[in-house]
């Protein structure tokens, strides 16, 4: 697991700007937050109380109200803002997750972030990940 310093630069990259985030993903062959559009669409959600679920080592195996998480997971676990936990309720051989304590802070300045960024801005994103 990532050490407990990581979601602080997590949190740089993803609300302090665009073009820090860029530069990060620059630096590596491999970006921080591979598609941030989606990624605060799953913080969203996962801020609402709903639940990011992984069923399988396949596409569409990670999913979060309803909706497929393709690259999002990643980061969310890499830098503790998620948790599995037990659902009695759930499925055999299905994990469910939820935001720690620290992924709940990280996502009410992120998704503070988010909704700042002008809507041309956050609609390029989208666009281009």
């Amino acid at each position: 697991m990532a050490a407990a310093s990581a979601p602080a630069s997590a949190s740089t990259s993803v609300s302090a700007s665009v073009p820090a985030a860029e530069a990060a993903a620059a630096g590596s062959a491999r970006a921080v937050i591979p598609d941030r559009g989606e990624f605060i669409d799953v913080l969203c959600a996962l801020r609402r109380g709903h639940v990011l679920v992984h069923a399988g080592q396949h596409a569409g195996g990670w999913v979060v109200d309803g909706g497929t998480v393709y690259s999002s997971y990643e980061p969310l676990l890499r830098y503790e803002l998620v948790r599995e936990f037990d659902n009695p309720a759930g499925f055999e051989h299905v994990q469910y997750f939820r935001l720690t304590e620290q992924g709940r802070d990280f996502a009410e300045r992120a998704v503070a972030a988010w909704r700042r960024r002008p809507l041309l801005e956050r609609l390029m994103v989208r666009l281009v990940g």
